[in-house]
């Protein structure tokens, strides 16, 4: 067994990078270094840095929530230094990942704020979840009256969010002649660039409406498609990571063996050639993002709760479930991909059994109970947009009715065998009143304005809701499913 640190990298058993990491500088500020970001981001530039360029672009990190303390003590032990295994139904391949040089604590906003204005820092980077960018889902904007952001604007030179973080490192160098860093979100929102863009620049309105238009005017927000499926990581993988490949490694990343980045090139301070890796820029990634949000991310709904409520534990048995995957299958084809607009270069049907494939993917470990996580931020970007398209076109939704009944009936936070669901949503107490209020009055759920927008109210998805939900609540979760699909 091997401790992972700089100082045993050659004594490793595994690859390890092949660059002197001393050389390094930081180029990208980073924010939310959860395992998504490890396992994404972060990889392409330890490959590209393999490559002898990208030196002057590693990471620094930023602390987002007083949890990522623990993520910054562990890494610091390890020289910012962790394993990431990809993992195929056939093989698994360990590699440890080089390109973050530091990470600065979410409680030092001075030391991040400092950090942002350094010249050299040309890119700040965001992972920090979908409900992260305080989206008001009745209007679909950034909501700049949240507490949080309002007291932002009232103490702008003290910021404890992400946007006053960013305003504030723009600000400073605005103010000092320094060219501005691009902002580059990397979380799975529609027009991720354009929504962070409306986050920075109205929490700037708040304190300096004429910084707010320098930032609009100046500062690049390019959208991007990202994708990878990474679990969480828990004992199970600290165990794999000692006992399959003798690594002594307290936070290890397991991921599917499968990524992709499309990209838009919009990057005026420059940026790393990630092309040469494998990053896809193009002028408009909508088709890309549209394709993989509605397919992949809306397909893992529709695994999700039926597999919660019949207490599956994790996504690839769901997948060997004979009812979930054909109601993924029926889902897909006759309701999703039909509303998909067309992606150059790519084959929807051909994109969703790739998707499929990942999904039954034995050996990464996802867990039903991830997917089914923060549905009060997911369903309105992943699943009610296609709704929507449908009704919009006069055509039917039964199978994404019958969806959205599952995910009201998991709210009511207890499994076809009793077994009660633990919260899993940010918003879990109100959705758990509301989802029990719905078995005798369906209303109380669709009625959530800030989840359903007018679409609640729209006959044509409200009867085959209620209806598929008073089937769920009398017969159970596979008897429903299999009258869906007998149609």
């Amino acid at each position: 067994m091997t401790r992972l640190n700089q100082a045993n990298l050659s004594r490793l058993p595994v690859a390890a990078p092949g660059y002197d990491r001393g050389a390094l500088s930081g180029g990208i500020v980073h924010f939310g270094l959860g395992n998504f970001h490890r396992a994404h981001q972060a990889v392409y530039l330890d490959r590209l840095m393999n490559l002898g360029k990208g030196h002057d672009f590693a990471i620094v990190g930023a602390g987002v929530m007083p949890s990522d303390a623990k993520m910054r003590e562990v890494l610091a032990a390890q020289d910012w230094l962790y394993t990431v295994v990809e993992q195929s139904a056939e093989a698994s391949e360990a590699r440890v990942i080089g390109a973050m040089i530091d990470h600065l604590p979410a409680a030092d906003a001075v030391a991040i704020v400092a950090k942002l204005a350094d010249p050299a820092i040309r890119i700040a980077s965001l992972t920090i979840t979908e409900g992260g960018y305080f989206i008001d889902a009745t209007t679909g904007h950034f909501d700049p009256a949240h507490p949080a952001i309002a007291d932002d604007g009232r103490n702008p030179d003290t910021p404890k969010t992400v946007f006053g973080m960013l305003v504030a490192g723009l600000k400073a160098r605005r103010d000092a002649g320094v060219p501005p860093f691009t902002v580059m979100c990397c979380d799975n929102i529609p027009h991720n660039g354009v929504v962070t863009r409306e986050a920075v620049v109205e929490t700037a309105r708040l304190s300096d409406p004429a910084l707010a238009e320098w930032i609009a005017a100046n500062v690049a927000f390019p959208n991007g498609m990202v994708d990878r499926i990474t679990p969480a990581t828990s004992d199970r993988e600290r165990r794999m990571i000692r006992e399959d490949f003798g690594v002594e490694d307290d936070s290890p990343v397991f991921a599917e063996d499968f990524i992709q980045w499309v990209l838009e090139d919009n990057f005026p301070q420059g940026r790393p050639a990630l092309e040469e890796v494998g990053v896809e820029f193009v002028e408009d990634v909508t088709p890309w993002e549209l394709m993989k949000i509605r397919i992949l991310n809306g397909g893992h709904a529709v695994i999700a709760y039926p597999s919660g409520l019949m207490d599956i534990h994790f996504v690839h048995e769901g997948m060997e479930n004979p009812l979930v995957r054909a109601f993924l299958d029926k889902i897909e084809a006759e309701e999703i991909i039909p509303v998909v607009p067309p992606v150059p270069g790519t084959d929807l049907h051909g994109y969703y059994q790739k998707v499929a494939e990942r999904c039954a993917n034995p050996k990464i470990g996802d867990t039903i109970r991830r997917l089914c996580l923060d549905g009060s931020n997911r369903q309105p970007k992943f699943i009610i947009p296609t709704i929507k398209d449908r009704l919009a076109r006069g055509l039917t939704v039964e199978g994404l009715a019958l969806e959205s009944a599952l995910w009201c009936r998991y709210c009511a936070a207890t499994t076809d065998s009793g077994a009660v669901i633990q919260p899993n949503d940010p918003n879990w107490d109100r959705l758990t009143a509301a989802a029990r209020a719905a078995r005798t009055d369906p209303g109380a759920w669709l009625g959530m304005a800030e989840i359903y927008g007018a679409t609640g109210l729209d006959p044509q998805f409200a009867e085959p809701f209620a209806r598929w939900l008073g089937m769920l609540w009398r017969e159970g979760t596979a008897a429903t499913l299999t009258a869906y699909l007998r149609g």
